[in-house]
């Protein structure tokens, strides 16, 4: 009889939710991202405190395995306009940021967006705002990275046609 090696994934998480990381996975191995440098998960138990990251598993998953947690989070008053929430509306339905306005895209293009957001709603200090918002810091360096790539301008011109 063959014993389990401790401290394996499948001990750890289900047989489901580890298909499905594997198939973002190579999903990810397909694309080209010049500026990847990693993934990170946070798994909690149930009971968790804490939160950083939101994983959404499939619709095909059980229950059990699909309970999330969502953060308790206020928005500034510059990103929780009636403006503001169709912006965030737009975004979320592009697959750019989750429920919780977290980004779902690389630092790059997060920074690009919080200049799209903040220019259309006039707001002056972006980085101070989004940095608290997505806990980030020196996303002006993520936006002059951005501008040295030629993703970037694909990625804006998406921008603009979603915000228009």
């Amino acid at each position: 009889m063959k014993k389990k090696s401790e401290g394996a994934f499948g001990d750890l998480l289900p047989a489901v939710i580890l298909k499905k990381l594997n198939e973002l996975l190579e999903q990810l191995h397909r694309t080209d991202l010049p500026n990847h440098r990693g993934i990170v998960l946070n798994i909690y138990e149930k009971g968790s405190q804490h939160i950083d990251t939101q994983i959404n598993i499939s619709d095909k998953v059980s229950e059990k395995a699909k309970e999330t947690k969502i953060v308790d989070l206020v928005l500034p008053s510059q990103l929780s306009t009636d403006q503001a929430m169709t912006l965030w509306k737009k975004v979320q339905d592009a697959g750019y940021v989750d429920i919780n306005y977290q980004p779902l895209i690389s630092r790059t293009q997060a920074a690009l967006l919080a200049v799209a957001m903040a220019e259309r709603l006039g707001i002056k200090e972006k980085w101070k705002v989004f940095e608290a918002l997505w806990n980030r810091k020196y996303m002006y360096k993520d936006y002059y990275r951005a501008m040295e790539q030629h993703q970037s301008l694909v990625f804006q011109d998406k921008l603009k046609q979603l915000f228009s």
